[in-house]
């Protein structure tokens, strides 16, 4: 345990990042699979809306840094190509 008084501070500021990025991940981990419960489903019009949702939850990962730009492009990517086959 850090006896400074900023780096007690640090460690408190850690966490909360920490819980808000896992809450950030989880939630777009989440996106993805509903989206893909659709698609196992074989419902387009879901699937569709879910995609949408999937890609949002995506790009705010990568906005608030959870994910990498490549990493976030390549998921995207995959949905996409998942869509397109069961059109």
């Amino acid at each position: 345990m850090p006896n400074i008084k900023s780096a007690i501070k640090r460690v408190s500021v850690i966490e909360k990042k920490t819980l808000q990025n896992n809450m950030i991940k989880s939630a777009y981990k989440t996106a993805v699979k509903t989206f893909e419960s659709a698609l196992e489903a074989g419902d387009k019009a879901k699937a569709e809306d879910t995609f949408k949702v999937a890609v949002k939850k995506i790009d705010q990962a990568c906005t608030k840094g959870v994910i990498k730009a490549n990493t976030a492009s390549r998921k995207k990517s995959n949905l996409a190509k998942k869509l397109n086959t069961i059109k």
